[in-house]
């Protein structure tokens, strides 16, 4: 099954923290986009892995995606393998993204950083044809590349090399942040109130995300936006297609 966008996160709130507004955006243009959670967050502090899958598949049917997939990668301790990499390059093979979303360049979770290179060698060994990578059938995949990689900003306040418009989307975006009732800050969710805390699960996590939505949008006339950064210089063919 093709789609258009790929994201993938390392945890299976990455997206839905730093693009879910960007992909419910390109969902109502008619685009089709697929998710891909590398883990399933099991050193998070607050619930567990199983609880984490549950969330994921709902924050998934809120976004409208058409698919979402765990690799079950050891969260805090995937290295980067060929086996790991392989396991992303069939994902990219199978659903030919013409973008992929990836974690950020660098960030406060070492994980973010160390799968951003994982998830971008992977989009490039994608196009080789002499790595060979076999579908659910065992047949054969044809080498795929996308044609764009995108890496969303994280907890780091790194400069967005662009920034898109979530304005209309910004309350559909913290719906979908709040499908994680155990990672995040849900006063509805008592049974969680006497885990540990943390570092994302107070309130003024939420409000921190709202203001970077804000502080993204601010430079380019967007009410709130969310910040991309790019590993190679972009062009365009239309100035007026650029804010």
């Amino acid at each position: 099954m093709k789609v258009d966008i790929l994201a993938i996160g390392v945890h299976p709130d990455d997206v839905e923290l730093s693009a879910s507004g960007t992909l419910l955006s390109h969902i109502d243009q008619g685009k089709s986009v697929g998710l891909l959670d590398l883990t399933r967050g099991e050193l998070g502090t607050r619930g567990s892995a199983e609880i984490r899958d549950q969330e994921a598949a709902e924050a998934s049917r809120l976004m409208g995606a058409v698919f979402r997939k765990n690799l079950g990668m050891a969260d805090g301790f995937f290295r980067y393998t060929t086996e790991n990499l392989l396991e992303i390059i069939r994902i990219i093979r199978m659903h030919q993204p013409e973008i992929v979303l990836a974690n950020a360049l660098s960030d406060r979770h070492p994980d973010h950083g160390r799968a951003a290179k994982l998830q971008a060698d992977a989009c490039y060994y994608a196009g080789l044809v002499k790595i060979e990578t076999r579908d659910d059938q065992g047949e054969l995949q044809d080498r795929w590349r996308p044609k764009a990689l995108y890496h969303y900003i994280q907890d780091y306040n790194l400069k967005p090399d662009f920034v898109v418009d979530i304005t209309p989307y910004i309350d559909q975006k913290f719906d979908l942040i709040k499908a994680f009732r155990s990672q995040f800050y849900i006063p509805q969710a008592a049974e969680y109130s006497k885990e540990l805390s943390s570092p994302i699960s107070g309130k003024d996590f939420m409000d921190f995300l709202k203001s970077k939505a804000a502080v993204f949008g601010r430079a380019s006339g967007f009410q709130y936006a969310e910040g991309f950064n790019v590993s190679r210089t972009m062009g365009v063919s239309d100035l007026f297609q650029l804010h």
